[in-house]
């Protein structure tokens, strides 16, 4: 069976196409392929012929459309959150046959979004998708030629396409994830013409598998990733953010989803930069465009909404939702507002695309301009410091809900769309090293800068990243052993993040790892990690609040209780105030 046609089991319907309308729209192709002329480029609403073209303006209606993919057949498989405008008659034919396709291209939104035509190629933006779309390097060839980008091809070392494993046995083919693919690649391509892309393809639309792919992306060194797909919420999902997402130093999009109001994982995970969808406009105030919040129907629109699961980010402050709340930012999804797009696997060519598909890797490709994320940040933080340097959306709904920013736009944070849309790249860059923490990173190879009690080395075993971390305890006997500095947090920092590892083949109340914080200027103490005893726990991230000005005494303890063949040691790396 072809993936793309697998029974839809969700009860929120597609929107239909009325038979009459595609026979309309096909007399208006053929009359468009008699002509010697191209479609017209998207540059204004009501449309406009071209550039130098006076001819008449059409107004713009609300018309077919079709997602690409079909909803989850099963439990934990996703979809992928593209849609095709099915009505050839929303751009005018144009007349000049110098025109653009339909829809917003480069230019478009880069205008709209105030960011220059650069990006470095040793960024790396990564696209993960499920399936195997053949005409992948050759479509986006056309693409970025049409527009006047710099070639980016597997020859010249600027596309890349692997299978979730790194490899190139690819995935079966499928028509609705290769026009995902294709929007996904041309977005990328759009924001971010300078940077490298990676495609990962995903075995299946499996969550297993599109998480494998995350990994392998990340693996491969990518430090931009963006995923156009989702799926219900499920209490596995704490789980799957630890499994696949907990990725420090690398900003991961997701799209909120194309069903209306409601939440879908990924866009739910905790350490994603959760993107929703926005109607953009020209319009003739200061900055030439308008954006409302993205929503054709009742059943199609950005997602929002407050998550069931998942655990509420430190940055995100919220008061209604305990836990975490979708979205952060958002970007152009709504069809009638779309991108051009070329695929030819699923499609004959050019299309005029939308759907929060869209919208993710426009923003992974804005955050590779903005520069390399902090190696223990997570960049879904970044708008929250600047929520000033973006567009806040203040119009429109998607759908109806209990409180009301969780599905319609108001001033400051609300769900459809975040914080806001990109006002160029200051809220997506990351905010300077404090440097408080002297020797956190143990890169001196030496105990520098630390006071220890009982047993504590320098080693390159003990590394989570660089040459060396620290060891407390050994691999004998060691009673107990700490690691403490006392400093204040400079201006501009605040939170505290650390690594950790524990080995520890005993009991809790034999032996354990943990560690406090102390705020001497406010008389408290925070225990960041409560007492831990894991035969071995695999490198874990944590962080914890922290006010500049504040003077601070940071302990980490590693507890042996001396028994010979069950000693406990705990490995700390990375250790950094931002």
């Amino acid at each position: 069976m072809n993936p793309s046609s697998r029974p839809v089991r969700r009860t929120r319907r597609r929107r239909a196409v009325a038979l009459g309308a595609v026979v309309t729209a096909m007399a208006l192709v053929d009359a468009a392929l008699a002509a010697p002329s191209s479609f017209a480029a998207r540059s204004d609403t009501p449309y406009r012929i071209g550039p130098a073209d006076p001819a008449p303006m059409v107004s713009l209606q609300k018309h077919g459309h079709r997602h690409l993919c079909s909803q989850p057949a099963h439990k934990r498989q996703m979809s992928c959150h593209a849609i095709v405008s099915t009505d050839p008659a929303t751009p005018e034919i144009a007349i000049s046959p110098s025109a653009l396709p339909a829809g917003y291209g480069p230019a478009d939104l880069r205008s709209a979004y105030g960011v220059a035509a650069t990006g470095s190629p040793s960024a790396t933006v990564a696209i993960v998708d499920a399936y195997d779309d053949p005409n992948a390097a050759a479509d986006l060839a056309v693409y970025r030629s049409t527009y006047g980008l710099p070639l980016c091809t597997t020859a010249n070392g600027c596309f890349r396409k692997v299978d979730q494993t790194g490899g190139t046995h690819y995935p079966p083919s499928d028509p609705g994830w290769a026009g995902e693919i294709s929007l996904d690649l041309d977005m990328a391509s759009a924001m971010c013409p300078g940077c490298r892309i990676l495609l990962v393809e995903a075995n299946t639309a499996d969550f297993a598998d599109l998480g494998t792919a995350v990994n392998k992306a990340v693996a491969l060194g990518a430090r931009f990733v963006s995923n156009s797909y989702g799926g219900d919420e499920d209490s596995s999902d704490p789980a799957a953010d630890a499994a696949y997402f907990n990725h420090p130093g690398v900003a991961i999009t997701a799209s909120a989803g194309d069903s209306g109001y409601g939440v879908e994982y990924p866009a739910a995970s905790q350490y994603v930069t959760a993107v929703g969808g926005t109607s953009l406009t020209r319009a003739s105030n200061a900055r030439g465009w308008t954006e409302t919040v993205w929503s054709t129907s009742s059943v199609e629109g950005t997602g929002s909404g407050c998550s069931a699961y998942t655990a509420k980010p430190h940055w995100q402050t919220d008061k209604s939702c305990g836990k975490r709340t979708v979205s952060d930012v958002s970007a152009v999804a709504d069809p009638d507002t779309g991108v051009a797009v070329y695929d030819t696997d699923g499609s004959a060519g050019w299309n005029v695309y939308g759907g929060t598909s869209a919208a993710a890797p426009i923003i992974a490709a804005v955050y590779a301009l903005a520069g390399t994320p902090g190696a223990a940040d997570y960049p879904a933080a970044y708008p929250y410091r600047n929520p000033n340097q973006l567009w806040d959306v203040t119009g429109g709904s998607n759908g109806t809900c209990a409180v009301a920013y969780y599905c319609s736009a108001i001033s400051g944070y609300d769900g459809p769309t975040g914080l806001g849309t990109p006002r160029g790249l200051a809220a997506f860059t990351a905010p300077p090293t404090v440097v408080t923490v002297v020797n956190g990173g143990f890169e001196v190879g030496s105990i520098s800068g630390w006071s220890v009690t009982g047993t504590g080395s320098v080693l390159a075993a003990a590394r989570y990243s660089g040459a060396y971390g620290l060891q407390l305890g050994s691999t004998g006997p060691s009673g107990t052993s700490s690691a403490s500095q006392t400093f204040t947090v400079a201006a501009g920092g605040t939170a505290l993040s650390f690594w950790y590892r524990t080995m520890c083949p005993d009991t809790i109340s034999r032996g354990w790892a943990t560690v406090s914080l102390a705020d001497l200027a406010a008389g408290t103490t925070l225990t960041v990690l409560p007492k831990t005893c894991v035969k071995d726990s695999g490198w874990v991230h944590l962080s914890a609040p922290v006010t500049a000005g504040h003077k601070y005494t940071l302990t980490l303890t590693n507890r042996d209780d001396n028994s010979l063949g069950s000693t406990t040691h705990t490995y700390y790396d990375g250790v950094a105030v931002s």
